[in-house]
């Protein structure tokens, strides 16, 4: 069964990116622009993810100029857009933006996803949504060793100790790697 996985890096003092939207501090770490491979979510079938996040990698990437090399990072794997705004995509890339709210959204991105895992990338609002819905199996960190003075927080929501259940925790290179088991609100 696809489980739906929360993975992203964070600042120490929990920041998904600056305020210029921007996650350059991340690669900004020394070891971080070959991250471990093991880190990530395996068999994932669909991306979720904010606008910023989007446009972030798509700048940052050159997506729209080479668009190749969407398929070496995202190969057939189809990326969800919650976004208001008129954004670009790679030739050949399977995007597709979606607005409002995500319990609107979620049968059609499970669908989409079918036996594959569901990896939701950012942002922190977004993160809530799936929150909420008690949709969301799994929350990875991988917490960097930097602080940034403003930025967007991982998680403008409060969610008890009693949602989280700590799975594992251990060093990647320069990182903390914190994983937890996420239960349902009752």
């Amino acid at each position: 069964m696809s489980e739906i996985i929360f993975d992203a890096a964070v600042s120490l003092n929990g920041f998904l990116a600056d305020e210029s939207h921007s996650l350059q501090w991340l690669f900004d770490v020394p070891g971080a622009q070959e991250p471990d491979p093991n880190l990530l979510p395996k068999n994932v079938g669909v991306h979720v993810e904010g606008a910023n996040t989007y446009q972030w990698m798509l700048e940052h990437e050159n997506l729209i100029a080479e668009p190749e090399k969407w398929q070496q990072f995202y190969p057939n794997i189809t990326t969800f857009v919650f976004t208001h705004r008129n954004l670009p995509v790679p030739k050949g890339a399977d995007v597709r933006f979606v607005s409002g709210a995500l319990q609107g959204h979620l049968k059609t991105i499970r669908d989409v996803a079918g036996p594959k895992n569901i990896w939701v990338l950012g942002g922190g609002e977004l993160l809530g949504q799936f929150l909420d819905a008690n949709a969301l199996d799994t929350l990875a960190l991988t917490i960097a060793p930097v602080t940034l003075e403003t930025g967007a927080p991982l998680l403008p929501r409060n969610i008890g100790s009693d949602r989280l259940e700590l799975r594992e925790a251990h060093q990647a290179g320069p990182f903390a790697r914190l994983i937890y088991k996420v239960r349902s609100a009752d």
